[in-house]
């Protein structure tokens, strides 16, 4: 087997001036939707591979690596979530993790592309585990729209996106935060995925300051995704009220740490300490 799938996605994408490549076998899936190109491959080492418009969505190998930071770090840093909402996340990662806190009530995930969803039940069986939890109410919608009609109803808001082109460009808007923040309950807060320190430093100084003029406290953490571009990625943390720090449960954590393959009470700490230049990108 010498088959290579090359993420090289072109200017009229995003030009990084550097590529992923991952060995594959078998195309076990290749359609399109409405809203984007879906493909599902075998590799010999990482499991099924999951391919979004040419960009590298997740391998079951390492997929842990996004989805517990998504949902546990802000999940941990609220004292009580008892209702989240994830904007995206059509494989089911998130929900996944958001349903081990057995605090959580009820999780609302919004998916804007239902053929996602559907492949993700058939070729990621391990990831989608938790879509027909009774704890989980799932739409079929765009979450710019759903979260129109939604006031002081979340604890905890997850944006899982893709990159801001295509579908999810949207979910990067002070239009469709200040809609996030509306939707948070008085002492709520917000995680999102937002991209390589590396090679989005416009997005990410966007989007910081978007969420610096709507939310009173945001921050950054990040962590290591072996395929995503340049395999450091970030995530933005934004809350009306609390802190990182200044409500994390820690028992929880540690209850919850043996379950996990990546995060743990000191991590949910070192998260947050992100290099220099990255700093730049916050101000």
């Amino acid at each position: 087997m010498n088959q290579w799938f090359n993420e090289e996605l072109d200017e009229n994408y995003f030009d990084l001036g550097a590529r992923v490549s991952i060995q594959v076998g078998e195309m076990l899936f290749e359609g399109q939707s409405e809203f984007q190109k879906l493909q599902i491959m075998k590799t010999p080492k990482f499991g099924n591979l999951m391919i979004l418009d040419g960009a590298v969505m997740l391998t079951e190998a390492n997929e842990f690596a996004y989805h517990e930071m998504i949902a546990h770090i802000p999940l941990f840093a609220h004292p009580n979530p008892k209702r989240v909402l994830i904007i995206g996340g059509g494989d089911g990662g998130a929900a996944r993790e958001v349903l081990r806190h057995p605090g959580v009530e009820e999780c609302v995930m919004v998916e804007i592309d239902g053929l996602v969803v559907e492949k993700s039940r058939e070729f990621f069986p391990t990831i989608a585990c938790e879509l027909d939890n009774p704890r989980l109410t799932l739409l079929i919608d765009d979450g710019i729209k759903y979260i129109e009609n939604a006031n002081n109803e979340f604890d905890v808001i997850l944006v899982d996106s893709t990159d801001p082109a295509g579908p999810a460009e949207g979910l990067f808007t002070a239009d469709f935060y200040k809609k996030v923040y509306g939707a948070l309950k008085a002492d709520g807060l917000m995680a999102a995925q937002a991209e390589s320190p590396y090679y989005f430093q416009k997005t990410q100084k966007e989007l910081f300051a978007v969420l610096k003029s709507i939310f009173p406290y945001t921050s950054m953490y990040l962590s290591a995704i072996p395929f995503y571009p340049s395999g450091t990625w970030s995530f933005a943390f934004a809350s009306k009220q609390y802190t990182e720090q200044s409500h994390a449960r820690t028992a929880d954590i540690e209850a919850m740490t043996p379950h996990l393959q990546y995060v743990n009470p000191a991590l949910f700490k070192g998260c947050f300490a992100i290099p220099n230049f990255v700093k730049k990108n916050l101000v």
